[in-house]
């Protein structure tokens, strides 16, 4: 086990309960517009529980739990209700998604696009890249705006693994949007932060007499609810070729041909060994290799022997990840397009050889941008029969960017930005291709090949040193879930060590011998995420969460 082993089955939910409705196989599919009921200031109430509506694949159980992470609690909640009422975990995390998208409408949602790792009992898993991607014309607009995936995305892994209807998962999404629900602190920060101020200029959802909508304010997005509603009767084609494509269609850079033409990548994830375990990560052009080669080559440097959040366990892994970071400026591209030398990347051997030539001068090569908030949401999800959901999604930069543009009530992504962000030979555009980004949704398995840790992380560029600290702290030093997730993060760039707390004297001595200076960020800033990550131990059948204090991220443990 990657983790100290936990036994509590319902915990960190800021909601008072997680209601565990009665399963309701036999009643009528829920009317795509039902409401639910929300007060001020309260988290809204539990909507109608999806049926389970379809034929589904019997799986004996192997755990005693089943589990939710996800960056709201209402995300939470909507995928426990699937769960606990006959869905599997693919089920909860496209109800989850899709309702995290109304409640985050700055992170993810309809607009965007995503990645997702899927792990069967018993079988192969499965990457999902479902990212935008460079219209058919080769040209990109002004705003970054790629053709979106997002809703492509929830319909492939729909079809190839939900139990419950396509309608009845939108339900959570659709009640949050037309009866609204209380913004929280960090929706409300991020509305008068950055790129917010000119997103929701414009948009009257956002404003009360004149004024922003503030902190406990109700939030009703009528015309996003409208938009879900029809998502839900009339199947996610209709955001392709039908009703919705022709708003879509409006928005600068996106055309009918290009998203109609928009298919999902499946693929196998990456994988590489560390410690006792193995990783799965997001294949290319998603950065798994670089978190795999950060991590092997972190435990060729001695990181394991480290005492975690020492001078030497802060150098280990900033010097692994200069090695990874070049890495990705020099091979990572979209494997449609360039060849992406994977097992070259994640060969352990080769990582160790790389780790003996390390330089400590290498702090100053990053051709990236500076450090920007973490945009994105994650979310994972674990149900009783062993299947693991590892889910990032997002519109890229918060509101989709500079240009932020909205229609139907949801915002569109600036993605293709990363083409400029990441200006390399191997990511360069074209036709239908996808960038290079960030987001790493991730897994890590046990010596039998079984899914014991889902893990995952906005932050952008920060998103590999963020999981990485948590997964070694857990691989190498059987932290606990709790305490690797709490633990205070950093991330290396342009001889810049960017950390959470004042660097301790050790730390601040170590950084003057290699030459590197520290800046301090505060939670508010964004910059380091929240983990959503959910431990399994085969052993008492139990999973175990943890709230990220970062950010309003929470989780629910049920028993089936």
């Amino acid at each position: 086990m990657p983790f100290h082993r936990g036994s509590t089955i319902r915990a960190g939910v800021s909601l008072a309960v997680i209601v565990l409705l009665v399963a309701c196989t036999a009643s009528p599919p829920v009317d795509p517009v039902a409401p639910t009921t929300g007060t001020a200031g309260q988290t809204p109430a539990p909507v109608s529980p999806p049926a389970v509506t379809t034929s589904p694949t019997e799986q004996a159980p192997v755990l005693e739990s089943y589990a939710v992470s996800a960056a709201h609690p209402a995300a939470v909640e909507a995928g426990m209700s699937v769960l606990s009422n006959g869905g599997n975990a693919v089920d909860a995390a496209i109800a989850a998604a899709f309702a995290v998208s109304v409640v985050e409408p700055f992170a993810s949602g309809l607009g965007g696009g995503g990645s997702a790792i899927i792990v069967p009992p018993g079988a192969e898993p499965q990457s999902y890249d479902y990212r935008e991607v460079v219209a058919q014309d080769g040209v990109i607009p002004a705003s970054g705006t790629g053709i979106p995936g997002f809703v492509a995305g929830m319909s492939a892994l729909h079809q190839d693994r939900g139990q419950v209807e396509w309608a009845d998962l939108l339900q959570p999404a659709i009640g949050l949007a037309a009866d609204g629900f209380p913004i929280t602190e960090f929706l409300a920060l991020r509305m008068r932060s950055d790129y917010g101020p000119a997103a929701i200029d414009g948009q009257p959802q956002f404003h009360g007499w004149f004024r922003p909508l503030a902190a406990g304010d109700e939030l009703v997005q009528e015309d996003l609810a409208a938009t879900l509603s029809t998502l839900a009767s009339e199947g996610p084609t209709s955001f392709y070729t039908g009703a919705l494509a022709e708003q879509v269609t409006r928005v600068d850079g996106i055309d009918a041909a290009s998203l109609a033409a928009y298919e999902v990548v499946r693929a196998q994830p990456v994988r590489g060994a560390f410690g006792d375990h193995t990783i799965l990560s997001a294949a290319p052009a998603l950065p798994g290799v670089a978190l795999i080669q950060m991590l092997q080559t972190a435990q060729a440097l001695g990181v394991g022997d480290a005492e975690p959040g020492s001078a030497d366990y802060v150098e280990d892994l900033s010097l692994a990840w200069q090695i990874a970071d070049e890495s990705v400026l020099a091979h990572l591209g979209d494997p449609a397009f360039v060849d992406v030398p994977v097992q070259e990347l994640t060969d352990p051997a080769r990582n160790a050889t790389l780790a003996q030539q390390v330089n400590t001068g290498s702090a100053s090569t990053s051709a990236m941008a500076p450090l920007v908030p973490g945009n994105t949401t994650h979310l994972t999800v674990v149900d009783s029969a062993g299947l693991m959901v590892s889910m990032t999604n997002t519109i890229t930069n918060f509101w989709g960017g500079a240009d932020a543009q909205a229609v139907g009530g949801f915002f569109m992504n600036n993605q293709l930005s990363r083409f400029e962000t990441i200006d390399t030979p191997s990511n360069q555009p074209e036709p239908g291709r996808r960038s290079v980004s960030w987001a790493a949704p991730t897994v890590v398995l046990d010596n039998q090949d079984r899914p014991v840790l889902g893990i995952g992380s906005p932050g952008g560029h920060q998103i590999p040193n963020i999981l990485a600290n948590v997964i070694t702290r857990g691989s190498l030093h059987q932290q606990s879930l709790e305490e690797a997730v709490a633990a205070p993060r950093f991330h290396l760039q342009d001889g810049i060590l960017t950390v959470e707390v004042e660097p301790t004297a050790d730390l601040a001595a170590r950084l003057d011998e290699l030459g590197w200076s520290a800046d301090v960020v505060s939670v508010e800033e964004a910059i380091f995420g929240s983990v959503q990550a959910l431990q399994v131990d085969y052993d008492t059948g139990q999973i175990t969460g943890t709230a990220d204090h970062r950010r309003e991220a929470t989780f629910a443990i049920g028993a089936p």
